[in-house]
């Protein structure tokens, strides 16, 4: 989970969230967003390329809907540039994580001119000005009250755990 607060003007690079749904919602302020889903993509040579569609295009102003994206579409692989001072709450399910590959990943995007709505992706760097400080959670304790709950007779399938 993480608040992001970004001055007017400066941009969050385009960046991905493998394998992970995020909600997201625009505290305050206004933002341009655009996002991708994944057409198709080559990771097996050390990088990442693919042809990706655009799927939100759009300046967004608080108070905002909360947006959903999830693992294969919605927009998992984002950029924004705040437009004015703005602040995003991210929830992440899992986190990041490079133990379980699910790694933070950023990239350049190259449009397609004779293909409307649609861009190649290549991995970078992590961009040199990129700077992400973060803080402990201090609220109040967070509990699930479901860990040892068996939902398999709820859903009509089993659990072969």
């Amino acid at each position: 989970m993480g608040v992001f607060c970004v001055p007017a003007g400066k941009e969050f690079p385009l960046h991905d969230h493998p394998g992970m749904t995020v909600l997201s919602k625009l505290l305050y302020g206004s933002v341009y967003v655009k996002a991708y889903d994944w057409i198709n993509f080559d990771s097996t040579k050390g990088k990442t390329i693919g042809l990706a569609g655009r799927v939100i295009d759009e300046v967004m102003k608080a108070p905002h809907e909360p947006s959903i994206l999830f693992p294969r579409s919605g927009g998992n692989i984002h950029s924004f540039r705040a437009l004015t001072s703005c602040a995003i709450l991210d929830v992440l399910s899992p986190p990041y994580s490079q133990d379980f590959g699910r790694p933070s990943t950023y990239y350049y995007d190259i449009p397609i001119p004779y293909l409307n709505g649609y861009s190649m992706l290549e991995e970078k760097p992590l961009p040199d000005d990129l700077v992400v400080h973060g803080a402990p959670y201090l609220g109040p304790s967070i509990v699930t009250m479901y860990d040892d709950y068996d939902f398999s007779d709820q859903f009509g399938y089993e659990n072969h755990v």
